[in-house]
């Protein structure tokens, strides 16, 4: 087999914190519940220190409640429809978790070459590989008995691409030794207690392997917003250019089954580029403009 060249195993790297990706975190609203979770579980896989720093403040000594949050795999699942935002949190998370903990996250978002050609060995080898790596940088940023320099994130999106479920009598061999060197790589990190987490993003969490479900620290699923989410989402644009409660109440009524990629990527940028460059933004335009979008299709599972 040809030699692994590490660049292609991951797409862009990001370090956090980071001013943009802050913004595209804040502009995740509606979701406030979720990200709560989601920071304070991330925070603790990646810097454990910074839970025994709050019992001592609180508690004044280490509990031993926190053996049981310190066993957890570092792993956190996010599941749900497309358009539900959880591939975006993903992408800008770490920064609201260095900002928290006060220390540097790197993100490495793991590419779907990853996959391999299908040759006998291929995946296990990229994945083994991937997961060296990260082990390789986490173990750079640990510090005996204190806080870590820094912290790595692992993403894998579209993880059922990788992590399908053995269960699956039509699975390929191959396919069935990547994800026991998923499961490898994810219990090496626990093993080593290292500033590390890896996330993954699934449309169908059903058909990620049991096993790998199994080890998940947290499981969070996504689905489209309901109204008041929905309203969360357009009552601040929408406000700016002087519509009025009311007027946001039936444009919002007729968003319903709309993804937030719907609304954010679709909908308010249509009602802007309606009108520029040669009028303001009317109503009744607005009204008519959010009719013609059609929400994007549910995903659908194959049987």
């Amino acid at each position: 087999m040809e030699e692994i060249n590490i660049d292609n195993l991951f797409d862009r790297r990001s370090t956090f914190p980071d001013s943009e990706a802050m913004k595209r975190f804040q502009m995740l609203v509606g979701l406030d519940e979720v990200k709560s979770r989601l920071i304070k579980a991330l925070a603790i896989l990646v810097n454990p220190e910074g839970v025994h720093a709050w019992a001592k403040k609180f508690h004044s000594k280490n509990l031993e409640l926190l053996n049981f949050v310190e066993r957890r795999p570092p792993l956190v699942i996010l599941a749900g429809d497309v358009g539900t935002g959880k591939t975006e949190i993903a992408g800008t998370i770490g920064d609201a978790v260095a900002r928290q903990e006060n220390i540097s996250v790197t993100l490495f978002p793991l590419s779907l070459s990853t996959r391999g050609s299908g040759r006998v060995g291929e995946m296990t080898q990229l994945l083994s590989t991937a997961f060296e790596n990260i082990v390789t940088e986490a173990k750079k940023l640990k510090k005996k008995n204190t806080k870590a320099h820094g912290a790595i994130i692992l993403l894998v999106d579209e993880a059922d691409a990788i992590v399908q479920s053995r269960e699956n009598s039509q699975m390929h061999h191959e396919d069935r030794a990547g994800v026991n060197a998923f499961i490898r790589g994810v219990d090496q990190l626990a093993e080593q207690g290292l500033p590390a987490a890896v996330i993954l993003c699934t449309n169908r969490l059903s058909s990620v392997d049991p096993a790998v479900r199994r080890r998940a620290a947290e499981i969070f699923e996504f689905s489209r917003p309901n109204v008041e989410q929905r309203s969360h989402v357009l009552t601040k644009p929408l406000s700016e250019i002087d519509f009025t409660g009311d007027q946001i109440k039936q444009l919002v009524a007729k968003t319903d089954g709309f993804t937030y990629s719907d609304l954010t990527q679709r909908l308010l940028p249509t009602i802007v580029l309606d009108a520029y460059p040669d009028s303001p933004i009317a109503f009744e335009r607005s009204l008519e403009i959010v009719k013609s979008i059609k929400p994007t299709p549910t995903f659908e599972e194959n049987k």
